[in-house]
């Protein structure tokens, strides 16, 4: 496929993302539960968040809208992933992980939020999609902009993409995981030494 079709299709993807995952989202979780989830605004009372945002929005426009960008104007894409069946795998990467964010954000019910209040308990999440992995909306995430990344694989969005695993970390080990210990106490650490961060197996606490 040409370089105009990917860079269109990557941003028609990111917008699809943004608003299944997102607003839709939202929507949905305030039409069953009568409140959005959105906690964003409490979130930025914690001192990490603030820089995690920053890294995150760098990665996720960096790879949404400023590559694909870069590729109309004339960016090369890097050589070793330039080749057309890479950028297919990344279409059908980044399809894959928008549905798999999509159900596990259903998986965690009336838990689900954008962002974290550091004064709200909710029900801890560890069935389903949770049971293998502890974070797999996050893990979706990331896997989908590694998809996006694949479409338009040029300097920019591969910059943009370590940002945004570094700001997916970041939020997961500064911010939420000592939320959920100061929460949840033992049961947190009994779930989080038998399931995995990221990947099934791999980053259990001890």
């Amino acid at each position: 496929m040409g370089t105009v079709t990917m860079a269109i299709g990557a941003m028609a993807l990111f917008a699809t993302f943004m608003i299944l995952c997102g607003r839709l989202r939202m929507s949905l979780h305030a039409r069953r539960t009568g409140d959005s989830g959105d906690r964003r605004r409490a979130a930025r009372q914690l001192p990490a968040q603030r820089g995690v945002d920053a890294l995150a929005n760098v990665g996720t426009l960096g790879v949404g809208v400023a590559a694909p960008v870069a590729a109309l104007v004339g960016l090369p894409p890097v050589p070793p992933l330039s080749a057309t069946a890479v950028q297919i795998g990344g279409v059908v990467v980044a399809v894959v992980a928008i549905g798999a964010v999509f159900a596990a954000q259903q998986t965690m019910g009336a838990s689900w939020r954008v962002g974290l209040d550091p004064a709200e308990r909710t029900t801890l999440v560890t069935d389903g999609v949770f049971g293998l992995v502890r974070n797999p909306i996050m893990a979706g995430a990331a896997t989908m902009f590694a998809g996006l990344t694949l479409m338009v694989p040029n300097v920019v969005a591969l910059v943009a993409y370590v940002s945004l695993v570094a700001a997916i970390q970041l939020q997961i080990r500064r911010v939420e995981e000592p939320h959920l210990r100061a929460v949840h106490g033992a049961d947190y650490q009994r779930y989080a030494a038998t399931v995995g961060r990221f990947v099934p197996g791999l980053g259990r606490l001890r």
